[in-house]
């Protein structure tokens, strides 16, 4: 029995992680428009309405697939480190790692430049008619969420006493909003009608008009708010100090967003698509590989065998994610020898009956890993506590939540066979001050990258960070099938690799393949400072047999039992068989929601 149907239709489908967002993107389809105006729509009221998850200070990834085409685009709006960002700019301030919170950890605001890029060269609708929604709900009002609400009340000293602009954005009267109360952000609804004002005095057509855009927030008005800000702030973060930022508005100036090649993978009749290995993207690659000799379809999803050997799988890929990616364009990294099938062979005789406790990455063409420090919360919690609260931008009250995460999605397919993927992040509320006179703060993907020299993912000028954001677009026989994304940080490839094989192995449909109960290992080190892990933790929603779980034990598993259906906001869109579109959102958290006409 589905919480949900499977919606289907003619015209379009759009699937999101708020119901308010999916709705504009599949206005823009009833006014003509195609997938990746919808999907731009969309994002850009998401940023509005979902400030504690993203914002136009992030980053994101997109993947496109232009109708008829066989092939899929990355557009990376993974924004870089500052010029004045290295190694000793950190440890010269005492630092073992960027910390996760404030200023130092800002890198270029890559989320706006991409979705721009994105209208422009795949889209057909003007500027303004698709940023008219965002600037609807940031003018009228929304409905705040509940953990939105929460978040900003859990702050709310901070934002009073020291992040005052974040004060003057979030709170009113200097109280934080309660769940469902409609709430507003003029500022960042003149900065979005200042970029519409910028496009439509420029010459020329409907590309250039979006460059005068693009021009105004990455040289214009925006970078100079930024530069001027970030001249003269010091802000408290989560070392505790007050600390200025490293980025300018000459940074701004010399990023554009850039359009690469995808990495691929053919798994029975479908070819898989991630962006690179400046994202986590491939780790998704490599668990599938390591598993494609696994008779997986004959083995009960809901079995210890099945939970098994998913998360061993997922341990070696992982742990190869944490020794080898990082930025192609300023590392050496060795993607094409970590998807080699003779690699991922020897790494596959490596599953054994027993769950491993060991961090075990691989030596691709005979190099040797690096690991950059982690933190073995088996042996003791990370201290102090509110400083993890900081870092991890989830406050103490986020906590009691069993589904954490702080990330979007948005997937469009329109009728034609365009179809586009993107998980927007970063700019959290959370985490940076706002910025005065735009409405919203800057990202702290730095965090992400580490100190430790020679490694994939040291920070560097002009580098990205190494992030965790990974959606993900299938063609199958070459025509488009589906496209889909969760939030959730490092378990992103692990809660959509379990929804790709319920529909691939055992046949599910999309609304049922995300419906299925799930789990992930905490086995994993975390992205974000102070880098946690819990080595040999398996995580599975309620509900799972209870002699399936004291089987995972006897294998050597540790287990923890969460709350039912409280991982994972699986969003998908697609094409069937004969056709239709089709639209698939989670129910967890009553937000995610699919619309198809």
């Amino acid at each position: 029995m589905l919480f949900r149907p499977e919606l289907h239709g003619t015209r379009g489908a759009v699937a999101s992680t708020h119901w308010l967002a999916s709705t504009a993107g599949m206005s823009m389809l009833n006014r003509g428009g195609n997938a990746f105006d919808a999907a731009t729509a969309a994002a850009f009221v998401i940023q509005v309405v979902e400030p504690h998850l993203n914002g136009p200070g992030g980053d994101v990834p997109i993947l496109a697939h232009r109708a008829g085409s066989g092939s899929v685009d990355v557009v990376c709006g993974q924004g870089p480190m500052p010029a004045a960002a290295t190694v000793e700019a950190f440890t010269g301030r005492g630092l073992a790692v960027v910390p996760g919170s404030g200023l130092l950890p800002a890198v270029v605001p890559g989320a706006v430049g991409a979705w721009l890029r994105l209208l422009k060269e795949y889209g057909t609708l003007p500027l303004e008619d698709v940023l008219e929604p965002a600037i609807g709900y940031a003018e009228n009002g929304y409905p705040v969420l509940p953990k939105c609400a929460a978040m900003i009340g859990a702050l709310a000293e901070l934002f009073r006493d020291t992040w005052t602009e974040s004060g003057r954005t979030y709170l009113r009267g200097g109280v934080a909003p309660r769940a469902g109360e409609r709430v507003t952000n003029p500022v960042l609804a003149r900065t979005y009608r200042r970029l519409v004002a910028e496009a439509k005095a420029a010459t020329g057509g409907r590309e250039s008009r979006i460059d005068a855009a693009t021009d105004a927030f990455y040289t214009g008005f925006v970078a100079e708010a930024i530069d001027t800000y970030l001249a003269k702030a010091e802000e408290l973060d989560s070392t505790g100090r007050r600390n200025s930022g490293l980025l300018t508005g000459a940074d701004l100036a010399a990023w554009r967003p850039h359009v690469e090649r995808p990495l691929t993978l053919d798994h029975r009749s479908f070819t898989v698509h991630k962006a690179g290995p400046w994202s986590q993207g491939p780790v998704f690659l490599q668990q599938l590989a390591l598993l494609a000799d696994t008779d997986l379809a004959a083995t009960d999803p809901h079995s210890a065998e099945y939970v098994h050997t998913v998360v061993e799988a997922a341990k070696l890929a992982f742990a190869d994610r944490e020794a080898w990616y990082g930025d192609p364009d300023h590392a050496d990294v060795p993607v094409d020898a970590l998807l080699d099938p003779a690699y991922t062979a020897a790494r596959r005789a490596l599953l054994g009956a027993r769950a491993s406790h060991e961090l075990r990455p691989g030596r691709p063409g005979g190099r040797e890993p690096l690991l950059p420090p982690l933190h073995d919360e088996s042996v003791a919690p990370a201290e102090p506590a509110w400083l993890g609260e900081l870092e991890q931008g989830i406050p103490a009250i986020m906590k009691l939540t069993a589904a954490t995460g702080d990330t979007c999605c948005v997937s469009v397919t329109d009728a034609a066979g365009n179809m586009v993927v993107a998980t927007p992040s970063g700019g959290w509320l959370k985490s940076s001050p706002v910025v005065p006179g735009l409405g919203f703060p800057l990202g702290t993907r730095g965090q992400m990258a580490t100190l430790t020299p020679g490694h994939p993912n040291t920070v560097a000028p002009g580098k990205r960070p190494r992030t965790t954001l990974s959606p993900t677009l299938v063609l199958r026989d070459g025509r488009p099938h589906l496209a889909f994304g969760t939030p959730g940080g490092d378990q992103q490839d692990q809660w959509t690799l379990s929804f790709f094989l319920h529909h691939t192995e055992h046949g599910m449909g999309p609304q049922a393949a995300i419906e299925a109960r799930t789990f992930h290992t905490d086995h994993v080190p975390t992205s974000f400072a102070p880098r946690r892990f819990r080595p040999g933790t398996v995580v599975l929603e309620g509900g799972w047999p209870a002699a399936e779980v004291e089987a995972l034990r006897r294998r050597g598993h540790q287990v923890d039992l969460v709350a039912d259906y409280s991982l994972s906001k699986v969003c998908a869109t697609g094409l069937t068989g004969d056709g239709l579109v089709l639209g698939a959102a989670s129910p967890r958290g009553a937000q995610a929601y699919a619309v198809t006409g």
